[in-house]
C-alpha cells in the first residue's frame, strides 16, 4: 500500500494565558494513512476533532511530533516545513473541505468553483464547463452559477464550497463537517464524489457529525478523548 502520510508522536497544545492552564488537544498521536483510505476521526464534542485537522493542514503547529508528507516531490514534515512549502502543496495535493465558504466579493459561482482548475494550468473554457457540472450535480440552480454567492443562503453556499474543494483529485483529503447543512441530495452527491475520488486512490480523513452518511467508505476509526487542562506551575500574582 502507498504511504500517503505518516503522523509521528503528534502533540497539539493551547496555551489560556488568562487562566493560567495549558488545554491539551491530543498528545503522542500516530497513525499511517495509505492512498485511497478513508480514516474516520470519533469523539465527543470539543475533544480536538476539528484541531487534529487544522494541524494535518498546518493551519495549527503541533508543539511535538511530524506529520511526514509523501508528496509527489519527496517526504516532508509538514510540522516544520517553510510556509511557502506548505502553500505549494495546498495548491497540489492537499485539499481542506469545510462546511463554510469564504467567498469573495463580486465573483460569481462558477468562478469561484473553476479557479482550481484555473490554477492547475487548464484553460477557461474546460474548467468553467467542470464548475458548472460540479455544481449542477450538488443542486445548485444554474440561474445562480453567474451570481455571487456572498447573496446566498448558508446551504448554498456550502454548495458552491464542496464544488470547489471537489472538483479536482488531491492525493489527500482532509474532511471537516462537509455534511453540516446540506439537503439529502447534496449529502448524496457529496457521498457519490467522495467514493469515485477514494476508487482513484484519493487518502482522505474525516469528522462527520453523521458518520452513517459515509459508512460504506470508512476503512478504520481513531478516537479522540478528552483532555483535562493543565495548570501551570509558575506563580500566579494575586
Amino acid at each position: 500500500m502507498t504511504t500517503i502520510l505518516d503522523v509521528q508522536g503528534l502533540t497539539k497544545t493551547f496555551e489560556m494565558h488568562h487562566l493560567g492552564q495549558s488545554l491539551p488537544a491530543f498528545e503522542d498521536l500516530s497513525f499511517t494513512l495509505h492512498a485511497g483510505e478513508f480514516l474516520l476521526l470519533s469523539g465527543p464534542n470539543g475533544v480536538g476533532k476539528s484541531t487534529l485537522l487544522r494541524t494535518l493542514y498546518r493551519s495549527y503547529l503541533p508543539v511535538a511530533g511530524h506529520l511526514w508528507f509523501h508528496s509527489r516531490e519527496g517526504v516532508i514534515d509538514m510540522a516544520n516545513a517553510a510556509d511557502i512549502d506548505v502553500a505549494h502543496l495546498r495548491r497540489t495535493e492537499i485539499g481542506f473541505v469545510t462546511q463554510f465558504l469564504n467567498a469573495r466579493p463580486r465573483v460569481a459561482a462558477e468562478d469561484i468553483v473553476a479557479e482550481p482548475m484555473r490554477l492547475a494550468g487548464y484553460g477557461r473554457d474546460e474548467a468553467l464547463e467542470q464548475a458548472r457540472h460540479w455544481l449542477a450535480a450538488f443542486g445548485v440552480k444554474p440561474d445562480l452559477w453567474r451570481a455571487y454567492p456572498t447573496t446566498f443562503s448558508g446551504g448554498e453556499q456550502q454548495k458552491v464550497n464542496l464544488a470547489r474543494a471537489l472538483i479536482l483529485p488531491q492525493r489527500m483529503l482532509l474532511l471537516d463537517e462537509p455534511t453540516a447543512s446540506l439537503d439529502k441530495g447534496a449529502r448524496a452527491a457529496l457521498v457519490a464524489r467522495l467514493a469515485e475520488l477514494k476508487a482513484q486512490g484519493v487518502a482522505m480523513i474525516g469528522v462527520f457529525h453523521h458518520p452513517g452518511d459515509v459508512a460504506a467508505l470508512i476503512d478504520r476509526e481513531i478516537p479522540l478523548k478528552p483532555k483535562t487542562p493543565i495548570e501551570e506551575t509558575a506563580d500566579v500574582a494575586l
